[in-house]
Order: structure tokens, then C-alpha cells, then sequence
């Protein structure tokens, strides 16, 4: 393979690292390698448009300038190429170092540990393509509330659904609604686009119930005709401000035909209580009447030991910053096991997410959790396509087995 065009730059203090590394590189056909032994040097190189890498390899632990500082000038010159670290340092300090490149939004292929062995250096650059040096990152459009009121209106909103399986025996168990937007002009919009303006604009509740209905409505549908799934919508701790959301899932199901315990409403806590008082109320009341209720992303932002305490969930999930590649990371393995641990301990079942690859599944296999989603299993689809998804699902597993 030869890719003289890709140009990489290489910043470590030392020199015979340096030189190691670049023999690797021109070894997997890589020729056009600059290096650098301080930062200050190789952000010079940075400011000129005609020597910008799509590649970095950064080392952490320099004089001066160490790579953490390096990064935050990286942000400032609005890098657009990809990074590798490489450092001596323990696992635990390249993970929280790659979890910050990450936060500043810039793509990193993985973190590598001193001295690089040549098969981990090719694998990371195996999947990896790079871009034109300086071509800015497209940014997201946003949205304005009007704009998302008359969508809610409009009927533009529309579920997708991902599947979920049994880890034991491969069975399909259930499925988690994703609402999507079908915008006129942009054509489909993803969440992470219109969720936080949706809760930022009191438009949060008026959403989750479109989403609620249409899902109740289609598990009828698949129901008639003999797909019996429990389905999971996201509920906001924003929908649980008001009174009456325990009284209207309970209408909605009734008038659906849905059994309660055919419904789970996965609990993300995006943001801090003022007040716990109505969500207890709201959540404890849905449970009584049997409804299931499932503690999303746990481990993460505020969905913690504090909620598994205050409030009756059935279900734990995983999430998949722990189940993606802990066969791989024994930080990640830790805790992947903690949550699997406590959940177990307290009679919950478990749901991993984030299943990417057949490695994560066998990962999974060896655990003792109940139930995987991902993209391993699928990626959430169109109503239509579950029915034919499901009668593939089987064979699939039996010729990966």
C-alpha cells in the first residue's frame, strides 16, 4: 500500500521513539512523516495550510509542552485530521486523556502504549481514511423551537426501532423506539439534533407523547400479527414534572391493548433534579401499575447508584461506553462487571448496549447479562423492516456461531 499523499506529523521528546515509529509508518506506506521533539515546533508547522497532517501521533509526557496542552492548541487552530496517542503512561491516563480529544471533538483512532508494537500501529491505521488537510467538519444545523413545535404538529416525527436479544439463547426480546425527524428540506434528522431543544424549550413532553403513541399503536400492530415484543420509549426526567404522565401511559396502553409489563420506559436523567418529589411520585405510581421501568445509561451524567436507590427499577442498562471493547480494556471490563454486579445483587435485569462487533458479543456471552442491543444485532430500522429482520436473525447467528 502506498499513501505518500497522507501527510503525518509525529511529536515525541524522544528521538529513538521517533525514529521507530516513522520505520513502521513506511513500512505500512506511509512516507510523508514529519517529526517534532517539542510542541512549539510542530504547532509552527500547523500554522502553514500546505503542511497540515491528516495525522498525528502525539506523545504526553514532553518538557514544556506536554500533549494535553498540545491538544487544547489543536482546538484553537480548529484541527480537522485524526490523532493517535502514544504514551508510557498507564491505561487509566491514556483513557481519560482520549475521552477529553473526544470531548474537543476531534477524531481519534485509539491510544497506544509504549513501546508501539507494529500489528497495534497497523490496526488502528487499518480503519482509518483520511480526509483533505483543512476541509472543516460540516457542522450541524440547529433548530429553532417554532420550528420543532410545528414538526410535533406537522406529524414529521417518526419512530425507528432497534432490536433487542437475549444474550443466553439469541432470542428477540424487544425493541427500543428512536424517534427520527423527517424534516421536508433536510430529509432525516437525528436526535442528538432536536432532544436538547426539545427539553430546553418545554416542547420535551409534547414530543415523548407523539413518540409514546405511535409506538403503543405499532406494538399493537406487530401484536396482530404474532410478534409479541416488550417495547422501550425514553422517557426525560422532564416528562415526569407533571402530574398526570403516570394516568396518560396508562390510558394510552389501555387504549393500545398493551399489556403494562409489554412497556418499558428507559429513564435518562440528562440534568439534575430541582425537585425529586414529582418524578418519585410519577415513577413509583407507573410501577405499581406494573409498567417497566428501566434506568438508562447507567454509570453516566446523573444516572447513578443515588436513582437505583430512590426508585423500583425492573431493568439496569449498560451503557455502551463499558460494554464496547471491555473484552479489550480491563478498566472498561471493571466496570462493566461493578454494574453487572449490582444489578444482579439487586434482582435487576441487564441490558448491554453498544454490542458493535462479534468480539463484544462473545465478550457478552462469557457475562451472565440477560439482554444485548447494538449494531452487532442491528441498527434501529423503520417499522417495516422488523417482521423480515427477525425471520433472518436466527440464521445469521447460527452461521456466526
Amino acid at each position: 500500500m502506498d499513501n505518500t499523499n497522507s501527510q503525518i506529523l509525529l511529536l515525541d521528546d524522544d528521538p529513538l521513539a521517533c525514529m521507530l515509529l516513522e520505520r513502521q509508518l513506511a513500512n505500512l506506506g506511509y512516507h510523508a512523516v514529519s517529526k517534532f521533539d517539542s510542541g512549539k515546533a510542530a504547532l509552527s508547522s500547523l500554522d502553514d495550510p500546505a503542511g497540515r497532517p491528516v495525522l498525528i501521533l502525539l506523545d504526553l509526557n514532553m518538557p514544556e509542552m506536554d500533549g494535553i496542552e498540545f491538544v487544547r492548541h489543536l482546538v484553537e487552530r480548529r484541527y480537522t485530521g485524526s490523532l493517535i496517542l502514544i504514551s508510557g503512561e498507564d491505561e487509566r491516563m491514556r483513557q481519560a486523556v482520549e475521552k477529553l480529544v473526544r470531548a474537543h471533538k476531534i477524531n481519534i483512532l485509539g491510544h497506544l502504549p509504549k513501546p508501539v508494537q507494529p500489528g497495534d500501529l497497523a490496526a488502528l491505521l487499518s480503519a482509518w481514511s483520511p480526509a483533505a488537510p483543512g476541509r472543516p467538519r460540516a457542522a450541524k444545523k440547529a433548530y429553532a423551537a417554532d420550528e420543532l413545535r410545528a414538526a410535533i404538529a406537522n406529524g414529521e416525527l417518526v419512530n425507528y426501532y432497534q432490536p433487542k436479544v437475549a444474550v443466553a439463547d439469541g432470542a428477540v426480546v424487544g425493541v427500543e423506539t428512536l424517534v427520527r425527524w423527517q424534516h421536508p428540506a433536510d430529509g432525516m434528522v437525528f436526535p442528538d439534533q432536536f432532544i436538547d431543544l426539545a427539553e430546553a424549550s418545554g416542547l420535551i413532553d409534547d414530543l415523548t407523547r407523539v413518540v409514546l403513541s405511535s409506538a403503543l399503536a405499532q406494538a399493537r400492530r406487530w401484536q396482530d400479527a404474532g410478534i409479541f415484543l416488550k417495547i422501550a420509549v425514553n422517557v426525560s426526567m422532564d416528562n415526569l414534572a407533571t402530574l398526570d404522565f403516570a394516568d396518560y401511559v396508562a390510558t394510552q396502553a389501555a387504549a393500545s391493548g398493551i399489556a403494562p409489563q409489554d412497556l418499558v420506559l428507559e429513564v435518562t436523567e440528562s440534568r439534575l433534579m430541582k425537585d425529586a418529589r414529582a418524578p418519585l411520585e410519577i415513577l413509583t405510581r407507573l410501577r405499581l401499575k406494573r409498567f417497566r421501568l428501566s434506568i438508562d445509561d447507567f454509570g453516566t451524567g446523573h444516572s447513578s447508584l443515588a436513582q437505583l436507590c430512590d426508585i423500583p427499577f425492573d431493568e439496569l442498562k449498560i451503557d455502551q461506553s463499558f460494554s464496547h471493547r471491555a473484552w479489550a480494556d480491563q478498566t472498561l471490563r471493571t466496570m462493566f462487571n461493578a454494574s453487572l454486579d449490582l444489578a444482579q445483587r439487586l434482582k435487576i435485569e441487564t441490558v448491554a448496549e453498544g454490542i458493535e462487533d462479534r468480539a463484544d458479543w462473545d465478550f457478552l456471552r462469557q457475562t451472565g447479562c440477560d439482554t444485548a442491543q447494538g449494531y452487532f444485532i442491528a441498527r434501529p430500522m423503520p417499522a417495516a423492516d422488523l417482521p423480515g429482520w427477525i425471520e433472518a436473525w436466527p440464521a445469521r447467528i447460527a452461521e456466526e456461531a
